[in-house]
């Protein structure tokens, strides 16, 4: 990307936005995994029409914007990202809880930014059931219908309703239906260029003490079972009738290490970075466990992981 396309990007976003739109702001700080380097243009998002307007200076100057919510679900690379990023964390994390009290289902509402856990908490405290398995879950609610996120037997597809989606493409916004969103195993038909700014769930009455219970044991049990610390999850997608982590740990990838990053020692498929570690050790640890998995079981495991601000000749599959 051209230098020249940038500043013209940032003369357009300035002139709108003022001291909202800053350069150079290191993403480590906004992703799980703590590493990468920084976004060349960078918007802290206050309202959709912030967005309509990051979406027309990327357009008119060839700029590529990259949407950021919870950043739990991505590695950037350590040269960065050589456009327009916009977090939405700061405005679209509302939650609006149904007030009725008779029976039938419960709609809930959120937006974009919330993050799963709260969202699980609050619909579990208000004696809402049906959100619970959310509780573990490090993401936003724009990432988790993208990918049609899940855990514990349940996933997105299961509620949702209908989600708002702002397409940077056409300068639209409009409410999708979940049908129309093709929702399957981690995948979506929702194009890079669209964003999830909110959502509506159709959940059920339940009780309360039942849900935070369940809550906690689903806490216990990620505890006992996933790695804490500075990773993103889940790194490769399950095969169909097999867990990547299985396939992983029986290849012996178990502790693999490059640099400073590693596959953990309590699940095979989360890779942990080590403090102040770097991206590319991470995206090798990656390739090395796909090239194991390969050559010891014949699977091709597919990344779960959004990379952001590498090149093609860096990555040896299709991002």
């Amino acid at each position: 990307m051209s230098s020249a396309r940038v500043d013209a990007a940032a003369s357009i976003l300035t002139a709108a936005l003022g001291e909202r739109l800053r350069r150079s702001v290191p993403l480590a700080p906004h992703t799980t995994y703590r590493v990468g380097g920084a976004a060349a243009l960078f918007v802290d998002a206050t309202s959709v029409d912030d967005l309509a307007i990051v979406g027309a200076a990327g357009a008119e100057t060839g700029v590529p914007v990259l949407v950021i919510g919870r950043g739990s679900n991505m590695l950037v690379a350590d040269a960065g990202f050589d456009g327009i990023v916009v977090s939405i964390a700061g405005f679209a994390d509302r939650i609006v809880l149904p007030t009725v009290s008779d029976g039938g289902d419960r709609l809930v509402v959120a937006g974009g930014g919330a993050a799963l856990p709260v969202l699980a908490r609050r619909t579990a405290a208000a004696g809402i059931a049906g959100f619970e398995w959310a509780v573990g879950v490090p993401g936003s609610i724009g990432g988790a219908v993208r990918m049609n996120a899940g855990g514990h037997g349940a996933d997105m597809k299961d509620t949702l309703l209908d989600a708002d989606v702002v397409d940077f493409a056409a300068g639209e916004r409009r409410i999708v239906p979940a049908e129309e969103l093709q929702l399957s195993y981690r995948h979506s038909a929702l194009r890079m260029d669209e964003l999830v700014v909110g959502c509506r769930l159709s959940l059920t009455p339940g009780d309360e003490r039942k849900g935070k219970a369940e809550m906690a044991e689903i806490v216990q049990w990620r505890r006992d079972n996933q790695p804490g610390g500075q990773n993103a999850g889940s790194v490769f997608t399950n095969p169909a009738g097999d867990s990547a982590g299985r396939l992983i740990d029986t290849a012996g990838g178990k502790g693999l290490r490059v640099g400073t990053a590693e596959v953990s020692a309590k699940h095979a498929n989360f890779i942990q970075a080590d403090e102040g570690g770097v991206a590319a050790d991470v995206l090798q640890v990656m390739i090395e466990v796909r090239t194991l998995v390969e050559y010891v079981h014949g699977v091709v495991l597919q990344p779960e992981t959004h990379l952001v601000g590498f090149t093609n000749d860096e990555v040896p599959w299709s991002s």
